[in-house]
């Protein structure tokens, strides 16, 4: 899931995307608005963390702007503004949730997963295949019962390669949704992670390498 944080204190900034990257997302960062609406043009975001007293006007602006034009990306502004007529104005002009600074990272990144999972049709909470078992919600993996370790990259690309089983998920698009603008796309940094998410499920190999196009998790049941 990638995230958007348009935010202009670069302190505060830097630490919001460091917390939701320890969460599992990928982050970009803007600090003004004009960066932020240029980012939204180029990426595809599953949600945005709107400050409201940015340099160049009210954050609010943006959620305002990216309603009018049929966007209906999630978007949690993240303030200081702790008003009643502030929180309104908030709701009003199209934003999904509201979160007063000073705040706790673990319930930013709580609310910004439940933004993130709101689809016309429901995220299921668990993932079966074969014998692996993922669990979206807790973030959690088994395999034959046996509890996997991963890294919150790791689970990322295996969500994603899941949710779309027995269908090849791109290089391109797995750099897209599980890394953000600070990866290296023409590094091998895809194979790698895939490469440890392999090693740590152990056998027999679920992860599929499609020659020239990317990576396949099979719908059919696998046997342990």
């Amino acid at each position: 899931m990638r995230v958007l944080v348009v935010e202009d204190d670069e302190g505060l900034g830097n630490a919001v995307a460091a917390g939701l990257r320890s969460a599992g997302f990928a982050v970009d960062l803007a600090h003004h608005l004009a960066d932020a609406d240029l980012k939204i043009t180029i990426n595809t975001y599953d949600c945005l963390v709107v400050d409201r007293g940015l340099p160049d006007g009210d954050g609010l602006h943006l959620v305002a702007a990216q309603r009018a034009v049929g966007r209906r990306v999630p978007v949690l502004i993240l303030t200081a503004r702790d008003g009643l007529a502030d929180r309104i104005a908030g709701f009003d002009n199209g934003a999904d949730d509201y979160l007063v600074k000073p705040f706790a990272l673990a319930e930013l990144a709580a609310r910004v997963r439940a933004l993130c999972r709101r689809r016309e049709q429901p995220a299921p909470a668990r993932i079966v295949l074969g014998d692996i078992d993922i669990d979206l919600p807790r973030r959690r993996v088994q395999r034959a019962g046996i509890l996997r370790s991963l890294t919150p990259k790791e689970f990322a690309v295996l969500e994603l390669l899941a949710t779309r089983a027995g269908s090849v998920v791109s290089r391109s698009e797995l750099i897209e949704c599980c890394w953000d603008e600070m990866a290296e796309p023409a590094s091998n940094v895809v194979d790698a992670v895939v490469a440890q998410l392999r090693r740590k499920l152990g056998a027999p190999p679920v992860i599929e390498t499609v020659r020239g196009t990317g990576f396949l998790i099979g719908s059919e049941p696998f046997a342990p």
